[in-house]
């Protein structure tokens, strides 16, 4: 279990955004900072809609995702998503101990309203990519056929079928990386998914319109605040969009957030539910394509 936790750290730290751990950090700051020096207007003027439907008239969408199947999702952040009556999504790396380990525990917050989403089966990432030593032979997506991950990623939603009991599921790239053998495998897989998260971006969608539901940009918080983080919401309020977080470590494990900033942040979507519709990935990118269907065609 020790080295599965120091393969998690050394993997998250160098590919956040995609495979460059320092110009990923600088990209979240700069998503931060923009974010908390933007002006203070964050309510649609009187008498128009936001530019894209919410549900309920709300400004924006916040997803809250999580990767990987910890410990610490399950100890603290799955109570403090249930007291504030907010539904998470969990991606589970099948592989990991956690969960066979707490299988039970994965089908109860599957139960109250949980997003179990499929993370792979292993974890696979290129090791060919700079500061990816730690990833395993056997698990180097360099040497995985795109049939191979087909194959395993499809086997991922059958497991996952059999702790939940749904169908509809969404996808988390593990590392970011989309080339199997030098060959992108979202093709062949993408069609199994009502949404696809891929690395990159400050998590903040720029227009819901032109978005594509199985390209969704993520934002991995690391050691922010809450400020930071509520920060980050206000700017998707301000564009009428979405964000979507994807932790890993809430308050343990690693690249962790601590208990007291989640608390900050579920505390401040709880207190603006009229603004902001805080719900499943899953749920949120069936809402935008649905929406996205109705859109004129041009003529």
């Amino acid at each position: 279990m020790a080295g599965i936790l120091q393969a998690g750290r050394a993997r998250w730290r160098a590919l956040l955004t995609g495979g460059t751990g320092e110009r990923g950090r600088r990209r979240l700051a700069l998503a931060l900072a923009l974010a908390l020096h933007a002006g203070p207007s964050l309510a649609t003027a009187p008498g128009t809609a936001p530019a894209f439907p919410w549900p309920q008239g709300a400004r924006a969408a916040v997803s809250l995702a999580y990767d990987d199947a910890l410990d610490s999702q399950l100890d603290h952040a799955i109570p403090a998503l249930d007291r504030h009556g907010f539904r998470g999504s969990f991606y589970l790396t099948l592989s990991n101990p956690s969960v066979a380990r707490r299988m039970e525990d994965w089908r109860a917050a599957a139960r109250r309203g949980h997003e179990l989403g499929n993370h792979s089966l292993f974890h696979q990432c290129a090791r060919s990519k700079p500061g990816r030593d730690w990833v395993e032979p056997q698990r180097d997506l360099d040497t995985t056929s795109v049939e191979q991950m087909r194959d395993q990623v499809l086997l991922a939603n059958t497991m996952l079928a059999a702790i939940d009991g749904r169908r509809e599921r969404t996808y988390t790239l593990p590392c970011g990386d989309t080339h199997a053998g030098g060959r992108d495998y979202l093709p062949a897989v993408r069609d199994a998914f009502v949404g696809i998260k891929v690395a990159g971006g400050s998590g903040v969608i720029d227009a819901m319109e032109t978005l594509d539901p199985r390209a969704v940009p993520v934002a991995a918080p690391n050691g922010s605040s809450g400020a930071e983080l509520i920060a980050i919401v206000k700017q998707a309020m301000r564009r009428g969009t979405m964000v979507n977080f994807t932790f890993h470590g809430i308050g343990g494990d690693y690249l962790s957030v601590s208990r007291q900033a989640h608390e900050e942040l579920l505390r401040f979507l709880a207190e603006n539910r009229g603004l902001v519709w805080t719900d499943s990935f899953v749920n949120i990118m069936k809402h935008v394509r649905q929406q996205q269907a109705r859109k004129p065609a041009a003529p």
